[in-house]
């Protein structure tokens, strides 16, 4: 079976939560004897044809011209190079730019969606993006032959919304436990004397809200900030805390291991993410032990339970700073427990073992619904007496 995932920027993961599930997903699936076909930005760093026996295809991606329109072409050139190789199942990434192009899939491949999160929810578009992302998403209900959701709440919302079944597939992570604390020597840090997050500079990430919290709560510590803030948002929250000596700009770190250090060695995380199914970055904050206080709404609390703090406004933020010390014996069982969580549900092995049955089984269904040809025998009559 060929399976080609579009969608994303491409693999080894240099961007987001996308690429980092293409990226274990694809390697997975190789391993148990797919041909993968991964699509990538024609300037992603990786410029092989594969990585790790995953074929890699570059298509041109304008968007370091165009901005967002970019993307909307470069979805476009991912469809186009598709429609001409002949594979199985196509597993699409989410729809935000692609499912205007939906028509164009080839109807020859089964096509699967990943719904990702409620796009036209976040608080960074406007009223008239919104729509457009609601017409995305009808769209891409539209288009697609399967659906999949990342989180019991967006599976769900689509069977309410559309009365569209999904198949529940979330997100995984690995387990970290090779801590080292020489790694908080590059950031002046040391050991639980820091609090941080971890999220792209977008509003709806409650990055304002916790920073306003840190201010608030007055204290002596290094609160530390990673993500590019290399956007109109992220250049106007820089601006605004800039002098504030504890909040410490790390701007975007790729270095797994640098990450799960950063997070295993903080005192408390902050997971502000407000709009979205099983968020990666929550997951792989899960699995560095880290002690976690999430935004405080369904698909967080569908992950985390009553296994973390939660907060709302700065004044939250700022009570959990003031009173929570990682090392207390009494947070040790909510530390054991989201780790069990990602060492039996949320593993890799889970996810690509759930992709795999579900490739197999939409296979299945269209071999099984596909006339089959009855061959007719051959008669000859004779004239000869």
């Amino acid at each position: 079976m060929k399976i080609a995932i579009i969608g994303t920027r491409g693999i080894p993961n240099h961007y987001g939560g996308f690429e980092q599930c293409a990226e274990y997903l694809a390697v997975g699936l190789v391993k148990k004897g797919y041909e993968v076909v991964v699509y990538n930005s024609h300037n992603h760093p990786y410029q092989q044809k594969y990585w790790n026996g995953v074929e890699i295809c570059h298509c041109y991606d304008p968007e370091f011209k165009m901005g967002t329109a970019g993307q909307f072409l470069y979805d476009l050139n991912c469809i186009r190079d598709v429609r001409k190789r002949k594979v199985d199942v196509i597993l699409q990434l989410g729809y935000t730019s692609s499912s205007v192009w939906g028509w164009l899939l080839p109807g020859t491949a089964i096509v699967t969606t990943n719904m990702d999160g409620l796009e036209w929810k976040r608080a960074k578009y406007s009223k008239p993006v919104q729509a457009f992302l609601r017409y995305a998403e009808k769209l891409a209900v539209r288009y697609s032959d399967h659906l999949v959701s990342d989180s019991v709440e967006i599976q769900r919302y689509l069977k309410g919304k559309y009365n569209e079944d999904s198949c529940y597939i979330p997100y995984g992570a690995v387990a970290f436990n090779n801590p080292d604390v020489s790694v908080l020597g590059d950031y002046n840090l040391e050991n639980e004397q820091y609090d941080m997050l971890i999220a792209r500079m977008e509003p709806d990430n409650s990055i304002e809200v916790i920073l306003d919290g840190v201010i608030k709560a007055g204290l002596d510590r290094k609160f530390l900030v990673v993500g590019s803030t290399d956007n109109d948002y992220g250049e106007y929250i820089r601006a605004k805390f800039q002098f504030h000596k504890n909040i410490i700009f790390a701007g975007a770190i790729y270095d797994m291991g640098k990450l799960n250090n950063l997070r295993c060695h903080s005192n408390l995380y902050f997971h502000g993410h407000m709009v979205g199914g099983t968020n990666p970055s929550l997951l792989e904050a899960m699995a560095s032990n880290s002690l976690i206080c999430a935004n405080d709404n369904r698909f967080n609390r569908a992950i985390l339970g009553t296994d973390a703090f939660y907060f709302n406004t700065a004044a939250d933020v700022a009570l959990q700073l003031a009173v929570t010390v990682k090392s207390a014996t009494c947070y040790k069982q909510l530390l054991t427990n989201n780790m069990d969580k990602i060492n039996t549900i949320y593993t890799y092995d889970n996810i690509i073992n759930s992709y795999s049955n579900h490739f197999e089984s939409i296979v299945y269904e269209r071999v099984k619904a596909t006339p089959q040809k009855v061959l007719t025998p051959q008669i000859t009559f004779s004239l000869d007496h």
